[in-house]
């Protein structure tokens, strides 16, 4: 799956329905026929993966030890709360309240597409987390990928 790229700004319904934006659709062409998985994210977010994405994630999680307490803690956390969601003709998806309250999710959100997967924000609580960027993003740089880059001197 060719990476998501991205940011969008939705409002959803009063029944918790999201229109899938114009620019997001079209990055997520088998949506349509099947459909999207949506679950908790690591923090106060939630996460939207393709199915076959899901899929991916299942069958990692499937290669762990389910007899170790922290493998299935995680499993069982990971996995809960999860649902599909089928774009209607309209091109809406219902966010489950569940997910919606876990997440502090109001009306306004936002999409944010990280690699494969979208994170949806509570626009406050985007807007508070991009505030909180380091002060210094080339170090968070340095510290995270430094080892992978390769030196323009080697």
């Amino acid at each position: 799956m060719p990476h998501l790229t991205g940011e969008f700004e939705c409002k959803l319904d009063a029944k918790g329905r999201m229109m899938i934006p114009a620019g997001l659709k079209k990055q997520l062409p088998e949506a349509d026929g099947e459909g999207l998985m949506i679950n908790r994210g690591l923090e106060k977010y939630l996460v939207i993966y393709t199915k076959s994405e899901w899929d991916k994630r299942l069958d990692e999680l499937s290669k762990l030890n389910e007899y170790d307490r922290q493998n299935l803690r995680f499993i069982r956390y990971f996995t809960g709360g999860a649902t599909a969601l089928m774009p209607d003709s309209a091109g809406r998806v219902l966010l489950p309240k569940s997910l919606l309250d876990f997440a502090g999710i109001g009306n306004d959100v936002v999409l944010t597409c990280v690699l494969n997967k979208i994170e949806v924000w509570d626009k406050a609580a985007h807007t508070e987390m991009i505030n909180n960027e380091p002060d210094n993003f080339a170090e968070l740089a340095e510290a995270v990928m430094g080892s992978k880059a390769r030196r323009i001197d080697e």
